[in-house]
């Protein structure tokens, strides 16, 4: 890393010291701060009182306060907690509130309702439509009004923040009797109507998943009216593009043309260059993001991956890479094979076994890492790991994402400086979805902070073992609350301390 930590094999040590109301509740001694912003790291002792970082001073500067908890994180990195933008835990931040697979790497803040699809507000005239099965089956909608939703997540109590998006493909479920055709003026005014009562309640802006069967067949106009109302509440655009294949560049500009009439940032969701056929095309495809931003504020996330996962489409089968199917509904048994495979057991074509299999999931090896490498090193990219918590095989993204871009990205492939890579996972993110007070290691933020070993921070997760906790990450506090402990042990610790986050100014 940027700037040497001096190694010391022992763990963390942690002491808990009677607190007599004139120092602190935590004490961090002797760490080194990496800030979140892209300066240099630098050592450091950081006290937290009341959820909140409270001082930050050189090492030793604070040996006679006293604290109800010391920690000694000699040879440790002390960041800001991470930003997971992009999500699809809408559901199981309140269903399994312990949140371990994104805790676990770090993660305190998860951004939810992306790619068009959100838990709320919602009300089913059936089956969640594709891809809201990605959230869970009929019972996990519960939420007819983005207040229910904030309230449950409250109620909740998860082990990590909950900011969130609202679903365009959620909204046309509401209000629309079928999905294949674009929605009329009266059902855009009563999406419009359901998504102020959203702005209101501090959701942070609308999400689209245009690439989707039961979102595609929207035109431009209909998002472009339906953005209408996030100008005024301070709301972002965040859109899965039309096409992440051969009209990628086609897809990207609707996105902007879409955020330029509504006056509104644009965050295009996991950047990518999908299919073979697209290989090599991710100079193009950041120059015109380059481009759009001499113009308007325009961003991406990335995951660090080289494989995409979602529910089995049958748009996506091809034989020039690899898919293997996660999950399948009338054929569970097919779970963690190769389409292929599955397609010569059966003696069909790929895309008959895939018909068969659905609805299904899958992860489709169809990147190639040039374009990852890239696309993720860019200054406009920050980080999401677009995991599937329901989904029975996850993409390891779900539990390895942010480790691997600290310990495989920037310890061993050096494609950025270890203070960049957590500027992307922290302050970068915070600033670009409205968190105030968060994604900095400064005095008078939240306390949401990771303490983790340059020297061995790792994703253990795999695409044949996923449900895998890293490595490396020592300790995790949110909201100033310990509550991820690592090493041997790898425990969540103490009481669940994350809350409802709303859009700034909310």
């Amino acid at each position: 890393m940027n700037g040497a930590i001096n190694k010391q094999t022992n763990p963390t040590s942690i002491t808990n010291t009677s607190n007599d109301g004139t120092g602190c509740d935590t004490l961090i001694r002797n760490v080194s701060v990496i800030d979140g912003s892209g300066a240099q790291p630098f050592a450091a002792d950081v006290a937290i009182v009341n959820g909140r970082i409270c001082r930050i001073a050189a090492v030793g500067t604070l040996d006679d306060w006293q604290a109800t908890q010391t920690i000694d994180g000699h040879g440790k990195v002390l960041s800001p907690g991470f930003i997971d933008v992009h999500t699809h835990d809408d559901t199981n931040v309140i269903r399994q509130p312990e949140m371990f697979p994104k805790l676990s790497q770090g993660v305190t803040t998860v951004v939810v309702g992306n790619c068009g699809i959100s838990a709320a507000p919602v009300s089913l005239k059936g089956a969640p439509p594709d891809p809201m099965n990605l959230l869970g089956d009929t019972d996990a909608f519960n939420y007819p009004t983005f207040a229910s939703y904030v309230a449950a997540v409250n109620h909740a109590r998860p082990s990590v923040n909950v900011a969130a998006l609202i679903g365009h493909t959620a909204l046309r479920s509401n209000q629309m009797d079928r999905l294949d055709r674009a929605a009329t003026e009266p059902e855009i005014s009563a999406m419009c109507v359901q998504l102020s009562e959203a702005l209101a309640h501090g959701a942070l802006g609308l999400s689209t998943g245009l690439a989707y069967g039961n979102a595609i067949s929207a035109p431009t106009s209909e998002v472009m009216a339906l953005a209408a109302p996030l100008a005024a509440a301070g709301g972002i655009y965040a859109t899965h593009l039309r096409s992440e294949f051969a009209e990628i560049l086609e897809a990207m500009e609707e996105a902007f043309q879409i955020g330029k009439h509504a006056r509104v940032p644009v965050v295009i969701s996991h950047l990518k260059c999908a299919g073979v056929d697209n290989w090599g095309r991710s100079g193009e495809v950041l120059a015109a993001l380059e481009q759009a931003q001499r113009y308007q504020p325009v961003g991406c996330d990335c995951y660090p991956y080289t494989a995409s996962s979602s529910t089995l489409d049958l748009k996506q089968v091809t034989d020039t890479f690899d898919i293997q199917v996660t999950w399948s509904e009338p054929h569970p048994a097919m779970g963690g094979k190769m389409l292929a495979a599955i397609a010569a057991e059966w003696s069909v074509d790929l895309h008959e076994a895939a018909r068969r299999l659905q609805p299904a999931g899958a992860v489709y090896h169809g990147m190639h890492d040039d374009d990852v490498n890239r696309i993720l090193s860019h200054p406009a990219t920050v980080v999401g790991s677009d995991g599937l918590p329901n989904d029975p095989l996850p993409h390891p993204r779900l539990w390895g994402a942010f480790p691997r871009v600290l310990g495989y990205y920037s310890r061993e492939k050096k494609l950025f400086p270890l203070t960049v890579a957590v500027k992307k996972m922290t302050g970068m993110s915070a600033e670009r979805f409205g968190l105030t007070d968060r994604g900095l290691v400064r005095e008078g933020y939240w306390a949401d902070l990771v303490l983790f070993d340059p020297e061995t921070v790792r994703d253990a997760a795999t695409f044949t073992d996923p449900m895998q906790a890293a490595e490396g990450i020592e300790t995790v506090w949110v909201n100033g609350v310990l509550s991820y402990r690592g090493g041997a042990e790898k425990i969540a610790t103490g009481p669940r301390a994350g809350r409802f986050l709303a859009r700034a100014g909310t």
